[in-house]
C-alpha cells in the first residue's frame, strides 16, 4: 500500500453529498458553523461563486475542515433574491435571480475521532483545489462531472452511484492537494517531501518496529541530525511524536476491530500494556479498553 492510502486508512473519513444548488446572480449562501470533527464542502459544477476576497470558479472545490462558519455568494448579498428548497435525491437550494448562474453541489466531510491530531490537525482552515485545466486533476474533474450528472439527472441507481462516488471524493481531493500546494503542514508535509518518504513508509507498514532516529536517518539515507532538522521543518514535529501518533491511530483501528488492548497494545510496539494504556488515553482522553466499548458511532 502507498503511504497516501495507508495514512489515510488510519483516518477514516465519511462522505455526505446532499444539497444540490442553482442560483442565478445575485445570490449567496451562508453557512454555520459546524460542530468538530465535520468539514463542509462546497464544488463547484457551472459558474463561479467568491468568498473571503477569493473567486472560485468552474471545476474548484473549497473545503474548511475545522468547520468554520462561511459564505458563498455572487454580487451584492445584500441584493441577493431569497433561496427557496425543494426535496429530491439531494436536496435542491435556488432562487429567483435572473444573472449568470451557478451549480454548487455541497455536502460534509466527517472524521472518526483522532484524539485532536492527526489527520485533521494537519489540514489548514481553508483547503481549496482547482481541477480547470489542469491534467494532475484529471481523475478528480471526472469524478464530479459524474457526480453533478448523476444529481441532475437522476436515474435508476443513482442513490448507490452518488454514495459509491462521493466516497472517493476525500482521497482524490486530498491527493490532488498535495500535488498542488506549495507547502502542506503536519503527516502531509511529511508525505510530500520525497527525501522522507522512506521514514514514513516505513512507520506506516512497521508501527511495531523499535524505530530510533538512527534507523530512520539511516532508511532516508542521511544524517541523524539532517533527518532530524528535515522531518521537524515538513511535520512541525518529531519523528516520536509522528510515530506515537501513528501508532495510536492504528490502535483504534484494531480496537474498532475489536481486538482486545493487550494484542494491540503489542501490535504497535509496546511491550508494557500499562504503558500503552497511557499513550492511548493522551492522544484518545479515555484508555482502550474504554474506547473499545464505546458505542458505535
Amino acid at each position: 500500500m502507498d503511504p497516501l492510502s495507508h495514512l489515510l486508512s488510519l483516518y477514516p473519513v465519511r462522505t455526505a453529498l446532499d444539497v444540490r444548488c442553482r442560483f442565478g446572480a445575485p445570490w449567496v449562501l451562508d453557512h454555520e458553523g459546524a460542530p468538530h470533527g465535520v468539514a463542509p464542502y462546497h464544488l463547484i459544477v457551472r459558474g463561479e461563486a467568491q468568498t473571503d476576497g477569493q473567486t472560485l470558479q468552474t471545476g474548484d472545490i473549497i473545503v474548511f475542515p475545522h468547520g468554520h462558519a462561511h459564505r458563498l455568494h455572487i454580487g451584492d448579498p445584500a441584493q441577493a433574491s431569497p433561496t427557496h428548497s425543494a426535496p429530491g435525491l439531494l436536496r435542491f437550494e435556488g432562487n429567483d435571480g435572473d444573472g449568470p448562474q451557478t451549480d454548487i453541489l455541497c455536502g460534509e466531510f466527517r472524521f472518526d475521532a483522532d484524539g485532536g491530531g492527526g489527520l485533521l490537525a494537519a489540514l489548514p482552515d481553508v483547503l481549496v483545489v482547482r481541477t480547470a485545466g489542469r491534467p494532475d486533476a484529471q481523475s478528480l474533474r471526472h469524478l464530479l462531472r459524474m457526480l453533478h450528472e448523476e444529481a441532475e439527472t437522476p436515474r435508476g441507481g443513482s442513490e448507490a452511484i452518488i454514495r459509491q462516488l462521493a466516497s472517493a471524493l476525500f482521497a482524490l481531493l486530498i491527493r490532488t492537494w498535495l500535488e498542488q500546494a506549495l507547502t502542506v503542514p503536519g503527516l502531509f508535509g511529511v508525505l510530500a517531501e520525497r527525501r522522507l518518504q522512506a521514514a514514513i513508509n516505513g512507520m506506516l507498514t512497521a508501527p511495531e518496529k523499535p524505530w530510533t532516529l538512527e534507523d530512520l536517518a539511516d532508511a532516508s539515507h542521511m544524517s541523524r541530525a539532517t533527518f532530524a532538522r528535515l522531518f521537524k521543518q515538513a511535520a512541525n514535529a518529531t519523528p516520536a511524536d509522528v510515530l506515537t501518533q501513528l501508532r495510536m491511530a492504528r490502535a483504534a483501528r484494531l480496537l474498532d476491530a475489536g481486538q482486545p488492548a493487550g494484542a494491540v497494545g503489542e501490535a504497535v510496539g509496546y511491550q508494557s500494556e500499562a504503558a500503552f494504556n497511557r499513550a492511548f488515553k493522551r492522544q484518545y482522553g479515555v484508555g482502550p479498553g474504554a474506547y473499545r466499548r464505546r458505542a458505535p458511532e
